[in-house]
């Protein structure tokens, strides 16, 4: 039985401990359907359903979410020098929680960016030792042929590394330019646009729809996000042989 005393629960889905105690003694949160007023008892996580004004609390361990990254924003949780990242797009309490993404995209590249405040977990899904499927669909300059899916099942040699063998889909071919998609379970610098530029086929745009199998969720628009589900948490604890 897993059990935690309750202002730390509520710590844990953004608040601080002042504002935790003041939510409770305000009779704010309720347990199992009960205003509760001791800010110290002890919650079983699970089995108990803790709410706040009336809206369920996450009494997992860990918080994983998926966004659709948008271009021109970072994959990062601040940045310096002001640029926006992707931490924009989320509740400020989410970062009270050190969430952070999976991996990284490109500033320009579109798409599916997962986030987890589990660093073992985000480990394994970007480790090239555990050969995760990242798929992305890439507009390139040029016509596409079964020449160019050939040599990258073979590994493209790059001037510092020869990648991985990787799949090339060809979705559409014109003389001026074609569509694909692109399958790798590395992660290295740019490394689907120096594969694609190696063959001759420069990106224009790049767009990131699914990692470890999780698909981007089509109902999300460009810096939307939602949290993963139970079977998606499940799939992603599975296929990395870790427990949440």
């Amino acid at each position: 039985m897993r059990k935690m005393r309750l202002d730390r629960l509520l710590s844990r889905n953004g608040s601080s401990r002042k504002e935790a105690a003041a939510l409770v003694k305000a009779g704010r949160v309720t347990v199992d359907g009960r205003a509760v007023h001791d800010a110290s008892m002890q919650i079983d996580l699970d089995s108990a359903r803790v709410c706040l004004d009336g809206a369920p609390l996450r009494t997992s361990k860990h918080l994983h979410l998926m966004i659709n990254k948008p271009a021109g924003v970072l994959t990062a949780t601040q940045d310096p020098r002001g640029r926006a990242t992707v931490a924009d797009y989320l509740p400020r309490s989410f970062l009270a929680l050190e969430i952070g993404p999976v991996g990284r995209l490109d500033r320009d590249v579109t798409g599916l960016v997962l986030m987890t405040t589990d660093g073992q977990l985000a480990h394994r899904l970007i480790s090239p030792r555990w050969e995760q499927d990242k798929i992305y669909v890439a507009r390139v300059e040029g016509r596409l042929t079964e020449s160019d899916a050939v040599r990258m099942a073979e590994g493209i040699e790059l001037k510092d590394f020869t990648c991985a063998p990787a799949k090339l889909e060809i979705l559409e071919a014109g003389e001026d330019e074609s569509l694909c998609e692109v399958t790798v379970h590395e992660g290295k610098y740019h490394q689907v646009k120096r594969m694609l530029g190696a063959l001759g086929h420069p990106v224009t745009a790049l767009h990131r729809r699914s990692i470890a199998g999780i698909e981007l969720d089509s109902a999300l628009e460009a810096g939307q996000w939602r949290e993963l589900t139970e079977a998606e948490k499940a799939h992603l604890y599975n296929v990395t042989d870790l427990e949440e």
